[in-house]
């Protein structure tokens, strides 16, 4: 039997949003969610995560390239705690330090518009993140 899991790609106005399952191993973009200062619509990511019932959330750490943490990082990872106090939920932190990079290496690849505040490109990160993952976990 399939297990959920959503992964998000958090930044401070938006959080990018991922899902996938375990027999695939694959995973699919969802709409961003909005964030004001970093501080998402809680009862928005309620309704995702009961949507979803996912066996483990996967919250991205952008650490700085030398390992250490920035503010990004602090407050990513008090979403994450946020997360699981509040829902009650898994959560592991992961390295995703090159996932913006990479999703917008991948929308210039596809001919994409390099506009990212108009077409931002969140939630390809949190696939990539969330596909890093399941590569991790073998």
């Amino acid at each position: 039997m399939a297990s959920y899991f959503i992964a998000f790609d958090y930044g401070t106005r938006n959080i990018g949003v991922a899902s996938g399952q375990s027999v695939t191993r694959t995973a699919q973009e969802l709409p961003a969610l909005r964030a004001k200062d970093g501080i998402p619509d809680w009862n928005e990511l309620e309704k995702l995560l009961k949507e979803w019932k996912p066996a483990k959330v996967i919250v991205g750490l952008p650490l700085n390239m030398d390992d250490s943490e920035g503010e990004l990082a602090a407050r990513a990872r008090k979403f994450g705690n946020r997360l699981k106090g509040r829902f009650g939920v898994d959560v592991e932190l992961v390295d995703e330090r090159l996932s913006s990079f990479e999703a917008k290496g991948e929308v210039m690849a596809r001919g994409g518009s390099r506009d990212y505040r108009n077409n931002p490109v969140d939630s390809i990160a949190a696939r990539l993140i969330l596909e890093s993952w399941f590569n991790q976990t073998g």
